[in-house]
């Protein structure tokens, strides 16, 4: 059995090393410059329009047909991309690739909102209530629909799924009772059970209440987790202009060894950088298009600005406060990787206990919110393939993995879900780049009226 076990390994890990190497990442940010000549640069010439959008308009009365309103589809979108990555990931990223990885981390989040735009635009055009009422859309829909291309559909569905339960589920449960468990010294099988009970009390009260929930837990705890790493910014600002040189520096140049830092090339903080911010903000894999699609809006452009705004907030914002605070306390050079570097940098940037209850708050709260994000995700995936009768059964099985990954080891199914959630990007590019000419129809048809 262990001989069995250690062979999927390894041959997932082959897989896994074609699905996020190279050629995925080329393909990801080349759609986003593609994306971004096709819409004219949206996210440059229209962000004071994402923000009037988005910001202005948080307590207008929703229009349109929709299951939610555009911004509790966007902040449940935000809870299943701001996650662990953007506190471990960022750090596993400059602990491999150097301080040059956040600026190519930028990068990609740049690209990525063009990405996130259109796939969400595409997303809304196709979208279809089922049997329950609940508006349903996304790469399944676009792809079964719009380029009868059925078979690919159910693909992209099952895959999303089936990536749910690892990357959405498993793995977030795991990481809040280690959290819990490192912070607190509380047992896995105590938080455990309190996890499964707060999920189901969401999760089985379907996308409303899972909106409902996100629309108050996102801004808390990316207020808190941003408030913290703001203080050691303003603390550490003499500090900003070399640090801002030693980013750009190293993003071209490459970085040598430094204290605990072992070193590392231009291609290092490039494919690191890339990776994490493409990870984190999951542009291009089809995720967030899922509940994008659920809003009530009267056009498929103006819930696409609400994604544009979504990268800034995950990769331009949140990832970018883990990446300063790392460099700015100097914790890069600790040799700790992961997100015991993360910690180590806010320890060190606040004073007393309060670096450490911002890190581990932070975690326990990001991945908490993934796991209520992607039960959306995964019912919707469900849903297509087999119809509103597998909805409960569904989300009763998502509770149980709840409590399987909070008290079990991961390390196979890191792995699967990470390979899984890579898949998903081949079936989504192929709906995008198929739905160009739609995209910018679409584009025309929203900007030719005054706004």
């Amino acid at each position: 059995m262990e001989s069995l076990l250690h062979s999927i390994l390894e041959l997932n890990s082959a897989v896994n090393a074609v699905v996020w190497g190279p050629p995925l990442m080329i393909l990801l940010v080349g759609l986003g410059v593609v994306l971004t000549v096709v819409t004219g640069g949206i996210q440059f010439r229209r962000l004071p329009l994402v923000f009037r959008e988005v910001l202005g308009k948080l307590f207008e009365k929703d229009s349109g047909t929709g299951s939610v309103t555009p911004f509790q589809a966007l902040a449940t979108a935000l809870a299943s991309t701001v996650g662990v990555g953007n506190i471990a990931g960022v750090a596993t990223a400059i602990f491999l690739g150097g301080p040059g990885s956040v600026f190519w981390l930028m990068v990609s989040g740049v690209f990525g909102m063009a990405t996130k735009f259109s796939e969400i635009v595409i997303a809304l055009h196709y979208r279809e209530r089922d049997a329950s009422g609940v508006m349903r859309g996304g790469a399944m829909y676009v792809l079964s629909k719009g380029l009868k291309l059925p078979w690919l559909g159910s693909a992209f569905a099952m895959l999303t799924a089936l990536a749910a339960f690892g990357i959405g589920n498993m793995v977030q449960a795991n990481s809040v009772a280690d959290a819990v468990y490192a912070s607190y010294s509380v047992p896995r099988q105590a938080t455990a059970i309190v996890l499964c009970v707060v999920v189901a009390l969401v999760v089985l009260g379907g996308i409303q209440r899972i909106a409902q929930f996100t629309t108050v837990l996102v801004p808390f705890m990316c207020a808190c987790y941003l408030g913290g790493g703001l203080f050691i910014v303003l603390r550490y600002a003499e500090a900003i202009p070399d640090m801002i040189g030693l980013v750009i520096d190293s993003a071209f140049t490459g970085h040598a060894a430094v204290g605990g830092f072992a070193g590392a090339t231009i291609m290092q903080a490039l494919r690191m950088g890339i990776a994490r911010g493409l990870f984190s903000n999951e542009a291009g894999l089809g995720s967030a298009a899922i509940v994008h699609a659920s809003a009530s809006t009267d056009h498929p452009v103006r819930q696409g600005l609400y994604g544009i705004f979504e990268v800034f907030v995950d990769t331009i914002v949140v990832c970018l406060m883990t990446g300063m605070v790392i460099l700015l306390t100097g914790a890069w050079t600790s040799g700790l990787n992961g997100a015991a570097l993360s910690a180590k940098a806010f320890e060190i940037g606040l004073p007393g206990v309060w670096g450490h209850l911002v890190v581990s708050t932070g975690l326990i709260t990001f991945a908490f919110s993934t796991i209520v994000g992607w039960a959306f995700y995964g019912e919707t995936g469900v849903t297509y393939l087999f119809g509103t009768k597998a909805q409960l059964p569904y989300r009763l099985l998502w509770i149980v993995f709840v409590y399987l990954g909070a008290t079990g080891s991961l390390q196979m199914v890191w792995g699967i879900a990470d390979t899984l959630n890579g898949l998903m990007a081949i079936p989504n590019l192929i709906a995008i780049l198929l739905s160009i000419g739609l995209l910018r129809r679409l584009i025309r048809e929203f900007f030719s009226v005054p706004r």
